[in-house]
């Protein structure tokens, strides 16, 4: 018993020293955690969005986008090395959200355990609600579009997928009706993660004010919807026919 309590004790005293650990062991810690994440996060999701809508430009533009992507940074780096050093930002902090949403979760259940009363904050608890669910969409979806628009291993019939041929592997993928009606679903889910999580990053990082409040929240609103549009007119364009 003295042995353990003795050791809990050295983790408490690592743990003081080190204000890094000592942040995370917060809940205001893991929410700052959170919004820094999510902001690296929505940043790549603008940014993406935009590079998607690149096919209605054409083939050869949206191919040479794709070419660009991998070949930024030389000669000072390899072939691709950028591209990577960016996925491996993106892959820490996307598990950095899902452990400190998930550590969130634990500690607000536990603090709660007899739950909400009938009608008391239905409203956040419906918006966390979505949030949970949606991130489980979102981390499926993306492991999906990995594998699938990315590394060309699950969604195509044989012969297909063409490296760095992203028009044509994109046409391809949406006359699969199946998969483009998951891709739209799943940016749906993504709309209402935005919407609630860019309020929630704004508020964590101190942004919201009196006076602010509503533009804000209709700021967090529009993008949401924008990149939902943005994502969802490429799967659309294309089992419509306007993209072939």
């Amino acid at each position: 018993m003295q042995t353990s309590q003795a050791q809990g004790s050295v983790k408490r005293v690592l743990i003081t020293k080190n204000p890094v650990a000592a942040m995370w062991q917060t809940v205001i810690g893991k929410k700052i955690v959170m919004a820094v994440t999510g902001f690296v996060l929505i940043g790549f999701v603008l940014g993406h969005v935009f590079g998607n809508l690149k096919i209605f430009l054409g083939a050869e533009t949206i191919n040479a986008y794709s070419r660009f992507l991998r070949e930024v940074g030389q000669p000072e780096l390899e072939y691709g090395q950028l591209l990577w050093i960016v996925r491996i930002v993106l892959l820490v902090c996307v598990v950095l959200h899902i452990v400190a949403a998930y550590q969130l979760t634990v500690l607000s259940r536990s603090a709660r355990p007899v739950g909400y009363g009938q009608k008391k904050n239905v409203e956040t608890t419906y918006s966390a609600l979505l949030m949970r669910w949606g991130g489980v969409v979102l981390l499926a979806f993306v492991i999906f579009h990995l594998l699938h628009l990315t590394a060309g291993k699950v969604g195509f019939n044989e012969g297909e997928f063409h490296h760095l041929q992203v028009y044509q592997n994109v046409v391809a993928a949406f006359h699969n009706i199946p998969v483009a009606i998951f891709y739209i679903i799943s940016m749906f889910a993504l709309c209402l993660h935005l919407d609630h999580g860019i309020w929630s990053m704004l508020q964590t990082l101190g942004f919201i004010t009196r006076k602010n409040t509503k533009w804000l929240r209709a700021l967090s609103r529009v993008i949401a919807i924008l990149v939902f549009l943005g994502f969802i007119s490429v799967p659309v364009s294309v089992m419509a026919g306007w993209i072939q």
